[in-house]
């Protein structure tokens, strides 16, 4: 069938005239969000609607919202909300991008309102912000330091649950960042202690988890491990406590029948030795 040239100026312009009312349409939908004309409140009009479509997870259009209302009413009392609103608008976006804008608009908030009655939320926010860009233990830890010192922050400044009722979610979340940055360092330990070369390395590393993360979730594995350093370099007197304590400390652990019956060993080998040196200076 031939090209009909009299018809395609014409599709071509009704195509064009179908793209601008889209575009229309899409910019008439992203444009400011006012307040019908009249309204008595209109600041609570924007938060309410603003706090609407945050909860149905409807970023673009609840940050409109919110922008509109902290633009037009700087003296309204919802503008500090309107400002954590707006954070979470970025932070529940979750891309890259719109996370290091809530990190910024929380640290904004705890700027300006130091004392309001959600500077808690917005702390706790700001450590949640960096939590959810940690990396896995073998990648770097930038992120789950930040997480950690943000998280802490937030259960000096709020200690009780009178004033924090984030508290308990609060200690949760750090102790998962902490076991993050203790994983890493595991790693690093084992993998020396595996290689057989550098069990000095490893008894370090260890030493160094418990030293500075003594309630690492994983501290059975720490002690087993470390104990298996220590009789690699013939030092069966240092090795013996930590598995002493990974007995009283662990109800149940996956190296616990091996770290009784390696203790009970090292007990009996120690008891041993000692009773022939007595029989020797005799």
């Amino acid at each position: 069938m031939a090209f009909d040239h009299t018809r395609a100026p014409l599709k071509w312009a009704r195509s064009l005239v179908w793209i601008l009312l889209v575009a229309s349409v899409s910019a008439c939908a992203s444009g400011p969000k006012k307040p019908p004309i009249g309204t008595l409140e209109p600041d609570k009009f924007l938060w309410e609607r603003g706090t609407e479509e945050l909860n149905k997870k409807h970023w673009l259009t609840s940050r409109e919202y919110f922008r509109q209302l902290m633009d037009s009413y700087p003296q309204s009392t919802y503008r500090a909300d309107a400002k954590l609103g707006l954070a979470d608008t970025y932070l529940g976006e979750g891309t890259p991008e719109s996370t290091v804008l809530a990190i910024n608009e929380y640290r904004e908030f705890l700027s300006f309102y130091p004392i309001h009655p959600r500077a808690y939320y917005a702390q706790f926010k700001l450590g949640m912000s960096h939590f959810y860009q940690m990396h896995g233990p073998d990648r770097d830890q930038t992120e789950t330091l930040e997480a950690i010192a943000e998280l802490t922050t937030f259960l000096q400044r709020y200690p009780t649950r009178a004033e924090n009722p984030l508290l308990d979610e609060g200690r949760a979340r750090l102790r998962e960042a902490r076991d993050r940055l203790s994983d890493s360092d595991y790693r690093v330990a084992y993998f020396y202690l595996r290689t057989q070369k550098y069990p000095p390395a490893a008894i370090d590393r260890f030493n160094a988890i418990l030293k500075n993360d003594p309630e690492y979730s994983r501290r059975d594995a720490v002690y087993f491990y470390l104990a298996q350093a220590l009789l690699k370099v013939n030092r069966p007197a240092e090795a013996l406590p930590y598995l002493d304590r990974l007995v009283t400390e662990f109800e149940s652990s996956e190296f616990l029948e091996e770290a009784k019956k390696l203790a009970e060993t090292l007990k009996a080998d120690m008891k041993k030795a000692k009773a022939g040196s007595v029989s020797h200076e005799s």
